[in-house]
């Protein structure tokens, strides 16, 4: 039920949907958003009131940052008390990372925040923007018969799909369904009407208030398997200076080489703090390393299981456990221990 007294705040960062085509080169160029409502004349007949927040210049999400995140996060913060949800157009080439950063950072989330974006410029005539928009924009002033909202943490609303932000991932780079939740069902399916599956749905405690956590340490790197991979390769990214945390992408249900330099190298990272999270390369499925014996060798180790998170909420989750101070015992454990509903533990 849409809340006709309902505030919604929509905060562009940049991305696609904000963008005109530079005639003479041909480019995506940002333009002015204060003419959104111009181009989305369908802004005029919601029922409830929207206001914007622009940043300036806006963000390419090629080029996004902690910081950049850090900044989201604040507007969302200081303005959370006086809006009922907030929507956030964002590029979709990082959206996921964001996503999965800002739900990392938001504790007890009683109030929707949804990302957007298109992969059409919205003034474009088959845009698939406007769509995107309108409806992210009624999902965060949707409440239930008790006046909460109904969707009450971090989602991307994308091609008909509504998915919690730290679940998905960007699959496609030319269909409008450029998102998935591989792991995890649908929050929404949108059609002729908006079908919440509100099993899924994080519910958060009213009576406690938000956290917002902007402690971050980015000092992270992934490492992507694949045969033939060099002792030289696997050294040199686990011997970067100031390393805290490694994704080790593997293979199918977890499970890596052998070869006793791996170990040994794996070993040794560990030995000096460094966190090493097991994350399945797989888009769907789920690490369990003790299957078989190329995976269990990991477990020995005491490399940490993902689980089926995906590498961008992995690597959040380091960043935001390795920010708040936890030790290397600690951000291991936890990374096994669903926060936000990232991972699900079998």
């Amino acid at each position: 039920m849409i809340d006709k007294n309902a505030r919604v705040l929509l905060i562009y960062t940049g991305g696609t949907i904000g963008m005109v085509e530079n005639v003479e080169t041909g480019a995506l160029e940002a333009f002015n958003f204060s003419h959104l409502k111009s181009n989305v004349p369908e802004m005029k007949r919601l029922n409830f009131n929207v206001d914007t927040y622009l940043f300036d210049p806006p963000i390419d999400s090629s080029e996004i940052s902690p910081q950049n995140w850090q900044d989201i996060a604040k507007v969302v913060q200081d303005n959370y008390e006086d809006y009922d949800g907030f929507v956030i157009l964002h590029g979709t080439d990082t959206m996921s990372y964001t996503a999965s950063v800002l739900s990392l950072m938001f504790e007890n989330l009683t109030k929707p925040v949804i990302f957007t974006g298109s992969q059409l410029p919205i003034g474009k005539l088959r845009t698939d923007g406007k769509e995107n928009l309108i409806t992210a924009l009624e999902i965060a002033a949707d409440k239930d018969e008790s006046g909460n909202p109904v969707v009450p943490e971090l989602c991307i609303y994308m091609q008909n799909l509504l998915m919690r932000g730290n679940r998905t991932t960007k699959v496609n780079a030319e269909n409008f369904s450029a998102f998935n939740s591989p792991n995890y069902p649908y929050l929404a399916e949108v059609g002729v009407d908006i079908r919440y599956n509100k099993t899924f749905i994080l519910q958060p405690d009213y009576n406690k208030p938000v956290i917002f956590n902007f402690r971050l340490d980015n000092n992270v790197a992934i490492l992507k398997l694949f045969p033939g991979i060099q002792e030289s390769v696997v050294r040199s990214v686990l011997s970067v200076p100031n390393l805290r945390g490694v994704v080790l992408e593997t293979y199918g249900s977890g499970n890596a080489p052998t070869d006793q330099w791996f170990i040994d190298a794996l070993q040794e990272a560990m030995d000096k703090g460094i966190v090493i999270v097991n994350v399945t390369q797989c888009l769907y499925g789920n690490v369990e390393m003790h299957r078989y014996e190329t995976g269990q060798h990991l477990e020995k180790l005491g490399v940490a299981s993902g689980h089926d998170i995906t590498t961008e909420a992995a690597l959040a989750k380091l960043m935001i456990l390795q920010g708040n101070g936890k030790t290397p015992e600690q951000v291991r454990e936890l990374m096994s221990v669903s926060l936000r509903g990232e991972l699900t533990v079998r």
